[in-house]
């Protein structure tokens, strides 16, 4: 387990990944050869099992790509089983407050004495680590990720950025606008991503945002947003198909 991109987070690096929807080891090794900064494993909007996540884990690690997942459900009993895969950590939608910041970190740190314990799984090296060696090097390496992406939990984000475990507030533009009530794209979401942006600097916070397009990276990196989710596996196989159906090329 390496603790190099959480570093990199905290650091404020220009990091870019995208969402892995498709359950195949292929896509991320694929995507490990390109040289992304990490991928995200999107078993919110994907049919994708705890066994193909897996064979997913294992192609990370022989690509070295840092993988992420999130997941839908309330509840966070989902994180340990993902995170003893090997996974470098996870991105928990819909996060609504500090208490629900909280209890996404209790159930990835060690030092909070609630995630169960045991160096049998990848993460602990097959039993290869001690139990001390394996606690440090979880906790100082596995990221805790939180969306925000309802309305309410605007009036929460300075709260949740004073959350020490927690490394990034990660934007989720679709269910914003939505749960806000404007369009996307629209000046009032612009305003809403913004004031997230604010929270995490007076906090000194990295935030990430979901673009659908490279093109739109620069003008929000120049605001402060630092990690990028660009688009999907899917939707970059469906573009380049899309192309040459087109024949864009003659």
């Amino acid at each position: 387990m390496t603790d190099a991109l959480r570093k990199r987070i905290r650091a404020g690096e220009l990091l870019i990944g995208t969402f892995v929807k498709t359950p195949a080891p292929h896509i991320v090794e694929i995507l490990g050869h390109a040289g992304l900064d990490f991928a995200v494993i999107d078993q919110e909007h994907a049919p994708i099992s705890i066994a193909q996540m897996d064979m997913m884990a294992m192609a990370g690690r022989a690509a070295g790509l840092p993988l992420l997942s999130r997941r839908w459900g309330k509840g966070r009993d989902w994180i340990a089983p993902l995170l003893d895969l090997g996974l470098s950590g996870v991105m928990v939608p819909h996060v609504m407050d500090a208490p629900d910041a909280e209890a996404v970190c209790d159930a990835i740190k060690f030092a909070r004495n609630k995630r169960g314990l045991s160096p049998s799984p990848r993460a602990g090296d097959y039993g290869g680590m001690s139990i001390p060696e394996y606690r440090a090097a979880s906790d100082a390496g596995t990221i805790a990720m939180v969306q925000i992406e309802d309305a309410s939990a605007l009036d929460h984000v300075d709260a949740i950025a004073a959350i020490e475990d927690v490394d990034m507030m990660f934007i989720g533009p679709a269910d914003l606008s939505q749960s806000t009530g404007c369009a996307f794209p629209s000046a009032e979401l612009d305003a809403a991503i913004e004031r997230i942006i604010d929270a995490g600097k007076r906090a000194g916070m990295a935030i990430g945002l979901f673009v659908g397009d490279a093109s739109h990276i620069p003008a929000w990196h120049e605001k402060g947003i630092t990690l990028f989710v660009c688009g999907s596996d899917q939707a970059m196989l469906r573009k380049a198909a899309s192309r040459l159906s087109a024949r864009e090329f003659l």
